[in-house]
């Protein structure tokens, strides 16, 4: 497969909640569920793109819209744990979210919330190169705004990729010339307006004859379920592709099962009528095992949202979030850098003041303790997550502070959209230096990478080595509260620390 499988879509965050229902309310008769678990995945266009990452071998992007709001930072991150790229496009709005509340396999209620559908932003150039060089794309609509952008319309339209278009009934029409359509029974049957009256197969059939023609689409597979699909594609009579075996269980994500794989199989070289037989079976196959709670990875615990003792104002998801949204709101520039920030020290302070310059906030990605001992080693940090992060957000040039669990902030970034991006250390332009490591990520929303001068002398594991060398371990700390008051590091620690952030 030459080229990535690009997912085009609306990515929701979907929850299911699990719970024992014992008893009714006592005010009113229904049932009362004690919730025992959760888990977050995304839905939509996020969980196509899930499961086509699933599939050896293959590269896959999301191109989605991701709005200024904890529940895209939850999305991000998920996304990234699945192997999944995001090129994300910035959400007027917030993130929709659909919450199932089961007990004992089944769906008692679902609660949709998440407001009235946003408006997208427009593509980085980024975005449309990707879609042009791809092996073939999956439109995964859920009629919340992605596949009707104009620019990415003109993209989708002129591609040579085969694409495959999973509508929605209050989506936008197919671009023309799509390879394969493939709604379920009740979208045929709303989008081409068939009467009610008929059965099942001429239902579908009408339904996949009428969009062939409007959308001028080379085939059209209509999903039935344990039924099988019927498949327009040469002439007026459908092909019936039946189910191999039907089996009751959860159908939440079996359509984008079916779309993910037909797509897959397109992009090997299947003619339609293969790559349709082996999205049935598929679908079939993850119904009967058990649905989407079988089929997702382990779960992926969220990004820290409060830590003790530390101002939720200025630190958290929540926090950066709410500094993000209303500097674009007024047109203004969003700057984050990250690390570590362990012991920190005049070089950080002046790097971090050289960043809030660039524009009008600046948020700090901060390595959690995990990240840090994983990055440092088991004795790192040498202060805890919460007493950094409280000290970076009491400086005036920093806005917010968010912390990640991954060894690298693509998850972070991927959600915040930073305009610019800001590294600081010796990193050269040229020379033979290698690129930085989050420039392409951060180009992919249109954003740019930038180096800010470094203080000679400053690093975090010379003055640590400093502190050790001069009286052993016991003397750590004491060099900390001196860097902490503002005094000059060892003369020992002299040489300039190269990393890949500020550490």
């Amino acid at each position: 497969m030459r080229g990535p499988l690009v997912v085009v879509g609306d990515t929701l965050l979907d929850r299911d909640v699990e719970g024992a229902v014992n008893r009714l309310c006592p005010d009113s008769p229904v049932p009362v569920l004690d919730e025992t678990a959760s888990t977050d995945r995304p839905g939509g266009a996020g969980l196509a793109a899930m499961f086509a990452a699933a599939a050896p071998d293959t590269e896959v992007v999301l191109v989605t819209a991701l709005a200024d709001d904890a529940g895209a930072a939850r999305l991000s991150s998920l996304l990234a744990a699945a192997g999944v790229q995001v090129y994300a496009l910035g959400l007027a709005g917030g993130t929709p979210e659909k919450v199932r509340l089961r007990s004992q396999g089944r769906v008692l209620l679902r609660h949709d919330r998440g407001g009235a559908v946003g408006v997208p932003s427009p593509p980085a150039e980024a975005v449309l190169r990707v879609i042009a060089g791809a092996a073939t794309v999956l439109v995964s609509d859920y009629g919340r705004g992605v596949a009707g952008e104009p620019a990415l319309r003109a993209a989708l339209a002129g591609t040579r990729a085969p694409v495959v278009w999973d509508p929605h009934p209050r989506g936008p029409a197919a671009v023309p010339g799509v390879h394969l359509a493939t709604p379920n029974e009740s979208e045929a049957r709303e989008l081409a307006k068939v009467p009610p009256g008929e059965t099942r197969l001429v239902t579908a059939s009408r339904g996949a004859l009428e969009l062939r023609q409007r959308w001028r689409a080379r085939a059209v597979a209509v999903t039935m379920g344990g039924e099988g699909a019927l498949l327009c594609h040469a002439g007026p009579t459908p092909l019936i592709v039946p189910a191999v075996s039907t089996a009751d269980g959860d159908t939440c994500g079996a359509g984008d099962r079916f779309a993910a794989t037909a797509a897959l199989a397109l992009a090997r070289g299947a003619l339609v009528s293969e790559a349709v037989q082996e999205a049935v079976t598929e679908a079939c196959a993850y119904v009967a095992g058990g649905g989407v709670a079988s089929m997702l990875p382990p779960p992926v615990g969220p990004l820290p949202s409060v830590l003790p003792g530390v101002p939720a104002e200025r630190v958290g998801v929540a926090a950066a979030a709410t500094v993000v949204a209303e500097v674009r709101a007024a047109g203004g520039t969003v700057v984050a850098t990250g690390g570590c920030f362990d012991l920190l020290h005049a070089g950080h302070v002046a790097t971090l003041q050289a960043a809030r310059q660039l524009g009008d906030c600046l948020v700090v990605c901060l390595n959690s303790d995990a990240s840090v001992a994983a990055l440092k080693g088991p004795n790192r940090p040498v202060m805890p997550q919460g007493d950094r992060s409280r000290l970076l957000a009491a400086l005036s040039c920093v806005d917010a502070v968010m912390v990640f669990d991954d060894p690298t902030p693509q998850a972070a970034l991927t959600w915040l959209r930073p305009d610019i991006w800001v590294k600081g250390g010796d990193y050269a332009t040229g020379g033979g230096e290698p690129a930085l490591p989050e420039a392409e990520l951060v180009r992919r929303w249109g954003g740019h990478t930038v180096v800010v001068p470094y203080l000679d002398g400053r690093s975090t594991t010379e003055m640590i080595a400093a502190a050790h060398r001069r009286g052993g371990a016991s003397t750590t700390t004491s060099a900390a509260t001196a860097v902490l008051r503002g005094d000059p590091p060892p003369a020992a620690a002299t040489r300039p620390h190269r990393s890949a952030g500020i550490r």
